[in-house]
Order: C-alpha cells, then sequence, then structure tokens
C-alpha cells in the first residue's frame, strides 16, 4: 500500500464541477441514511438436512413375508 486512502467516489466519465460533486454526494448520503437498516438474524428456522426414513414393519430375516 503506498499510504493514501481511497476516494469514496470515482469519477468514470467527464468532468464534474465542485458543486456537481458536492450535490451527487449529499444524495448518497441521503440514500444511505434512508435505507432500512440490516436487521439481526434470528434464530435458525429452517428444516434439518437430514431426516429420518417412515418407520417399517419389522420382518425377520428368515421370515416367509417377503
Amino acid at each position: 500500500m503506498n499510504g493514501e486512502p481511497e476516494p469514496f467516489v470515482r469519477v468514470l466519465r467527464g468532468t464534474p464541477t465542485a458543486e456537481e460533486l458536492a450535490a451527487a454526494t449529499a444524495v448518497l448520503l441521503e440514500l444511505a441514511r434512508r435505507a432500512p437498516a440490516e436487521e439481526k438474524p434470528g434464530p435458525d428456522r429452517r428444516p434439518a438436512g437430514w431426516h429420518r426414513n417412515p418407520p417399517t414393519p419389522y420382518r425377520a430375516a428368515a421370515s416367509w413375508r417377503r
């Protein structure tokens, strides 16, 4: 790093005046202020990623019902 801070706004085209940059900055700051605050995540209520197979009747290995 060269020790210089990164600019917050970078102009890609044109040469805006100081007033235009100030107006754009004011609009961006107001939009950021009005943005809803990030909600804290609640408890995880998703179903488990695994499940048990439904119970089947027990059949002995030598059962006549196969």
